[in-house]
């Protein structure tokens, strides 16, 4: 529920989903195929799903609990992956998919910087990028495609998802502080004035150590895919499109999703080996999206009703450290056993916690919803490995990627308390951090990325 690896920081109602077999997208009618995690762990993992970016997804996949052994035992010979099955979500609707969707296998996620001072030019490069984004999600190449143009001029798509299903591609955008006015205090494109209040600077908090170049941003795209081919792609032609006018100014590659926005489903476990997001927020339980993740008129700007905000904390993880300790200390860290994710005390993963029966100190103690006033988000991160330290070291961890209508309300003051108390802060260090608001959903393709803010 913050922005540490959590494994239950949800609350005493966790809205499952009643239909294994229907996607959680926001924009996902019932007419579509299934495409849960439910779904994906009934199909045949392509070579490339296994393989990922180094083989990382199938170790996960493995620590996870034999998901890809039991996929391969799968009788039914006409089954296909999720990745090759041609599965595709709509990307036309009230809210941006990618946030209450049925998390997918793969990120790439890109912070930009505007390098443009010229409101025109920003207001013509998001018309241009929502017309790519609408056809990269559906399959189609962007523009006239990669091949078949004039010889003598680059083509318009860069070509390496050539071939390639959808694969769920889903493109979720938001806007950063930065936009309204930039480090100078420069209002470059005449937005200052409609910055929301809750869009501020995260404050520092204990025990962070963040790194400049891997934080903040005026823009953010965040592409996830079941196959990662199709999420790198799409950032790719995005960067390529907007050449010129914005940069990126870091960016991530995740695999093995941390969190589940399809609680009924298996949950997924992080690095560390537990598992994570028990009583994350369905995406079907729009009473708790409501009330918990999207803006309501009377808690943000006109343009931003319908949104969301999202925290992006890059978290390291001492895994060499962590992989020395005890099982006891471990468990006792987390406040839930590794095997299975049951809390301390009782049998079940799925039981109701008994918070004073862990340790003060215990994650799940400190982040549950009832020692928080009941203070929900959506969480949809990733692990990633990215290679080592110099030292030795995996530079491995947590990308947490969380939704909420407020960060005044959830994420901060949850991490506040986590940062000051958590026992599982000698393991972990926040190294990357920024918030985007993220404009509601287009509506057709008369529409594009963040119209409302700029009209």
């Amino acid at each position: 529920m913050t922005d540490q690896p959590t494994t239950d920081d949800q609350p005493v109602t966790d809205g499952r989903s009643t239909s294994d077999d229907q996607p959680a997208g926001d924009n996902q009618p019932a007419t579509e195929p299934p495409t849960d995690d439910a779904a994906a762990r009934r199909t045949v993992p392509s070579r490339r799903a296994l393989l990922g970016w180094g083989g990382a997804g199938l170790a996960l996949g493995a620590a996870a609990g034999g998901g890809a052994a039991a996929a391969l035992g799968n009788s039914d010979a006409t089954a296909q992956p999720v990745a090759d099955s041609g599965a595709a979500v709509p990307f036309y609707g009230a809210h941006q998919a990618g946030i209450a969707t049925a998390v997918q296998d793969r990120l790439h996620f890109a912070a930009f910087d505007v390098t443009t001072d010229d409101r025109d030019e920003l207001i013509a490069l998001l018309k241009e990028w929502t017309k790519a984004a609408a056809r990269m999600t559906q399959g189609h190449a962007v523009g006239g495609g990669a091949v078949g143009g004039l010889a003598e001029a680059p083509p318009d798509d860069t070509g390496e998802a050539l071939g390639l299903k959808p694969s769920r591609l889903t493109l979720t955008f938001g806007v950063g502080p930065t936009l309204f006015k930039d480090k100078k205090g420069k209002d470059r494109f005449g937005l200052a004035g409609r910055r929301p209040e809750a869009l501020l600077e995260l404050p520092a908090f204990p025990g962070d150590n963040l790194d400049a170049a891997r934080s903040g941003g005026d823009l953010c795209v965040q592409a996830c895919a079941d196959d990662p081919q199709v999420a790198v792609h799409a950032i790719r032609n995005l960067a390529r499109i907007g050449m010129g006018k914005v940069a990126i100014r870091w960016s991530q590659l995740g695999f093995g999703k941390t969190s589940s926005t399809t609680p009924d489903a298996q949950t997924p476990r992080n690095m560390m080996g537990f598992k994570d997001g028990t009583r994350n927020i369905a995406g079907t339980d729009s009473a708790a999206l409501d009330k918990h993740v999207w803006v309501g008129a009377k808690t943000g700007p006109e343009w931003l009703v319908g949104g969301s905000y999202l925290v992006a904390r890059r978290i390291r993880m001492h895994i060499e450290t962590w992989d020395r300790t005890s099982l006891q200390e471990q468990e006792d860290v987390f406040g839930r056993t590794k095997g299975e994710g049951a809390p301390i005390g009782k049998p079940r993963e799925r039981d109701e916690p008994i918070l004073k029966a862990m340790l003060p100190t215990a994650h799940v103690r400190l982040a549950h919803p009832d020692s928080n006033g009941g203070v929900r988000i959506l969480r949809r991160g990733y692990s990633f490995t990215d290679g080592t330290d110099g030292l030795g070291r995996l530079d491995a961890g947590l990308f947490f990627l969380a939704y909420q209508r407020d960060v005044r309300q959830g994420f901060i003051p949850v991490q506040q308390k986590l940062a000051r108390n958590d026992a599982l802060n000698e393991y972990i260090q926040h190294v990357g951090s920024a918030l985007f608001a993220v404009p509601p959903g287009v509506r057709g393709a008369d529409d594009w990325w963040g119209r409302a803010l700029f009209t």
